[in-house]
């Protein structure tokens, strides 16, 4: 292992929050092994920020009506925070709309310039007429040409994987318009990839480079090496590394008037700005940590990224002259969500804000289900009974039962002070040699980026721990031979303790909690195979460390997820035909709000108080998103009266609001447009 190391988790773009495929995909699996790295002494930086520039941007300002500046800091700031609550231990989150960031992309871009690493040309590009802009690769989708997908984009198919160009797809159509595009022709700067086949394929596949080892390619996953392999079998191409679009990074030259450097130039160089603005607050040397051969650079990306960080990226870096390239880029695949794969514009995700504030204090467990579930090779799946399932019959049955019953005991038996106690037995000792075996088998798999394998071992240790006590039982041996509960317990605290270590990785906050139950300062890797409870230690007080999850809470889940899918997919469309019988069964008035404020905790919920004839009604609306509570008395809407009442956040809400949704997710009121339609009056 070398002795410093530049972590990278891929910049999420900031047109909207965080979901759990993000969380497994990027940022988890980097954030286990940053942890681990400095558990062991390493000089590490954990970088990444938010990806703020590109046409997705500019097209959500437009439909919002607002500028694409309010757009990026809305959701740096949802995203930095949801990161921050989840444990995401970054050492900075920087931003690409940041003027340190332009400085150095822009110089970046001249040194490849100065250098000759593009080719300036005159080409026809696919233009949105209805949109006036031209289209980048990725607002460009159609037929691919080698796997008949009908989604491939202009730049890859995502089912087949192959390089793509956009005049190569059957039957192009704007994703912005829907409309057939039209060629038209405009001026840009291009990367020739084609020029840099040779020694990516010997770097790829053998990691060599000029004739000196740069890594290990048994290291890399298949499907990293499988997927540049096929782009560069299929002959790479030349790829424009600017952009006609007014956000952005500015082509730093005179005839870069209108034109803004591509997001996969922009992007990757915010790695480099996030660590200049990191050194100088820290007083460090930015340079160690790009640019010296004792740094290994590790990028954790999910797989469409592939070519970006493995091909892209390092022929930027090679012919700028003055960096590292990669270590390792050990992509993740795709988390899919209950059959279906996850879907931000159909609303079919579970995102992180609203995860960290249904569940407080529960980030562990979702750690631990994500990474139970991680996609290190091949796609995967979440499901809330799976959820359920793995924190009761494993977190809470095996981890926290152990740690339960160990603490508890000592502090029923000892008053939570280790007495003194005789040798370990022979048996006991064969314990002791494996419990002392776990610390580098886990080290092990994290190193090679088995994370999954790695936690299942981290709690193999907690079955060792379970089995001990219970082959043992010194609930009934107490009576017996005291004498010999002493050596058990002792030995089961050293279990617990070092437990804490190996978890801390994969559950930080638990591992806080447990060692602060066990009265330990915080301890690293080093600790593992010293005494750590010795004979008149105190411990102190034990509490549980999980809860279970009930069947009620993932009904609740799945139904939520459910309806919010429907809403966001079919907002628009009919549907199924009901009798008129059904239809008379609805008793909708028309009420008037008089008082209204929103629920404590929530972000979307309001208690509204709404007089309905002569009748006061309490219902709490999901609304808060689209309304202040202080606008909302003296409206007058219509209400949904028969519907059966139920308790939503302790409050027992009397009827259900109607409301317009668009195709956006907008919601507004349904008003009469006549005052003379007082407050009782029977909508029909």
């Amino acid at each position: 292992m070398k002795n410093r190391y530049t972590i990278t988790s891929a910049l999420p773009y900031a047109n909207g929050p965080l979901h759990i495929g993000h969380i497994a995909g990027a940022y988890l699996p980097a954030d286990i092994y940053v942890r681990y790295l400095r558990s062991r002494n390493k000089d590490v930086l954990y970088i990444c920020g938010s990806d703020e520039h590109g046409a997705a941007i500019t097209l959500r300002a437009k439909k919002e009506g607002t500028t694409p500046q309010a757009i990026v800091d809305k959701y740096h700031g949802i995203n930095k925070k949801a990161f921050n609550d989840f444990g995401i231990d970054f050492d900075i989150y920087h931003r690409t709309s940041d003027p340190l960031h332009h400085k150095t992309a822009q110089d970046f871009f001249l040194k490849l310039e100065e250098k000759k690493s593009f080719v300036k040309k005159t080409a026809e590009q696919f233009y949105d007429e209805e949109n006036k802009q031209f289209l980048a690769d990725r607002y460009i989708q159609g037929t691919c040409p080698k796997c008949a997908y009908e989604a491939a984009y202009g730049d890859q198919c995502e089912k087949c994987g192959s390089a793509l160009s956009p005049k190569d797809l059957i039957n192009p159509k704007s994703t912005i318009s829907g409309n057939k595009p039209v060629l038209k022709e405009t001026s840009h700067w291009y990367l020739p990839m084609q020029d840099h086949e040779e020694w990516l394929r010997e770097w790829i596949n053998n990691g060599v480079l000029d004739g000196k080892k740069l890594h290990d390619p048994s290291q890399w996953k298949n499907q990293v090496i499988g997927q540049c392999n096929s782009w560069i079998d299929g002959g790479l191409h030349e790829r424009a590394m600017t952009r006609d679009l007014n956000w952005g990074v500015k082509v730093p030259l005179k005839d870069g008037d209108g034109k803004v450097l591509y997001v996969w130039l922009d992007a990757p160089i915010g790695y480099i700005s996030a660590t200049k603005a990191w050194a100088e607050k820290e007083g460090k040397d930015w340079k160690a940590y790009w640019q010296n051969d004792d740094t290994q650079l590790i990028h954790f990306i999910g797989k469409d990224n592939i070519v970006f960080h493995a091909i892209i990226f390092p022929i930027l870096l090679k012919q700028h002259g003055d960096f590292i390239l990669p270590e390792n880029v050990p992509a993740n695949a795709f988390l899919n969500l209950e059959g279906d794969k996850i879907s931000t514009s159909r609303n079919w995700a579970v995102w992180l804000p609203e995860y960290l504030e249904e569940f407080p204090g529960k980030q562990d467990e979702l750690r631990y289900v994500l990474t139970s579930l991680a996609p290190e090779s091949r796609d995967s799946e979440f499901t809330w009974k799976d959820y359920q399932t793995r924190i009761n019959n494993e977190l809470l049955s095996i981890y926290g039962n152990f740690i339960n019953r160990a603490l508890v005991l000592t502090h029923k038996y000892y008053n939570g002070v280790l007495p003194e106690c005789g040798d370990y037995s022979s048996e006991d000792e064969i314990v002791v040699n494996e419990m002392n075996s776990f610390a580098e088998k886990v080290g092990a798999l994290i190193e090679r980026y088995r994370f999954k394998e790695a936690q299942n071992e981290m709690m193999n240790l907690a079955r060792l721990g379970n089995k001990y006590l219970a082959d043992n039982e010194p609930w009934k041996l107490v009576k017996t031979d005291e004498e010999r509960v002493k050596v058990i317990m002792k030995l089961a605290l050293e279990i617990s303790a070092k437990l804490s270590i190996i978890s801390a990785p994969f559950l930080p906050h638990t591992a806080v909690e447990l060692q602060e139950m066990l009265n330990l300062k915080e301890l690293n890797w080093d600790n593992y195979s010293d005494e750590l409870m010795p004979v008149g230690h105190q411990i102190n007080k034990a509490h549980l460390l999980f809860t279970k999850v009930e069947d009620e809470l993932v009904a609740m889940q799945v139904e939520k997820l459910q309806k919010s899918k429907i809403l966001k997919q079919v907002p628009l469309k009919e549907k199924a035909v009901i009798n008129f019988d059904d239809f008379t069964k609805l008793d909708i008035r028309i009420g008037d709000i008089i008082e209204a404020k929103k629920v404590p905790k929530t972000n979307k919920l309001i208690e509204l108080k709404v007089k309905v004839g002569e009748n006061v009604r309490t219902v709490v609306s999901g609304i808060a998103e689209h309304y202040s509570a202080e606008e909302l008395p003296g409206k007058k809407v219509s209400i949904l009266i028969n519907l059966e009442p139920r308790k939503i956040k302790g409050i027992l809400s009397e009827g259900m609001i109607l409301m317009a949704e668009n195709s956006e997710g907008k919601l507004a009121m349904i008003s009469p447009d006549n005052e003379a339609i007082e407050s009782g009056s029977v909508v029909r």
